[in-house]
């Protein structure tokens, strides 16, 4: 029998009651699972067991040597369907000669070079997604250049809840819940010093409030 490939990128689905493997890309991780086969062995060893429940005795010891016999038998079943599962998704996948990797067809593999898009990536790929990142980027920087609150916002202290009873506050001179008057203190726009009351200049810098 020839040599089996795909004994890496693959994931083992079997059970005693039949064989299922996942094959994926060794790039993008996608993949195909192959067909469901059930198992011939555990049948056999299924139907021991029900005839030993039923009779026992030497029937049971019956159904301990088919357990054995199915261990062997599912075993080399295993192997066959393997190789049968590997016919059948193997014309999903192409192995790059550049880097060994087996990748999927539909995604990852660049049929006019004939090489895996790691090797010989997609150009008109790849230059959409370069722009693409530029134009992030250029958003980005744009976005770090515009004052999105004004000074204005900061020149008292903010409280974020009522010193009292704990209730939100979204501004006001008074909280909506218990009507506890909100400590707003002023700030001096020139030096940030905080003042008392209301003052037409800041006590610290002169400032003209």
């Amino acid at each position: 029998m020839a040599l089996i490939k795909f004994t890496r990128n693959y994931h083992d689905l079997s059970t005693d009651n039949g064989f299922q493997f996942e094959f994926f890309c060794d790039r993008c991780g996608n993949g195909y699972q192959s067909t469901f086969q059930g198992s011939a062995s555990s049948m056999v060893s299924g139907a021991l067991d029900t005839a030993a429940s039923l009779f026992g005795g030497l029937l049971g010891t019956a159904a301990d040597i088919g357990r054995k016999a199915h261990s062997a038998a599912w075993e080399k079943q295993h192997d066959d369907m393997f190789a049968k599962a590997i016919d059948e998704v193997k014309p999903h996948f192409n192995q790059c000669r550049r880097c060994g990797k087996w990748v999927c067809k539909d995604v990852c593999w660049n049929t006019a070079k004939s090489l895996c898009k790691e090797c010989a990536p997609d150009l008109e790929a790849e230059f959409s997604a370069i722009q693409t990142e530029a134009a992030i980027s250029d958003a980005r920087e744009k976005a770090a250049g515009v004052d999105y609150v004004s000074a204005e916002r900061f020149k008292q202290t903010i409280a974020a809840a009522c010193s009292n009873c704990g209730a939100d506050l979204k501004g006001g001179k008074f909280c909506p819940e218990c009507g506890t008057p909100v400590a707003q203190k002023k700030f001096c726009k020139e030096c940030g010093k905080p003042m008392e009351g209301a003052p037409k200049f800041c006590p610290e810098c002169g400032a003209k409030q």
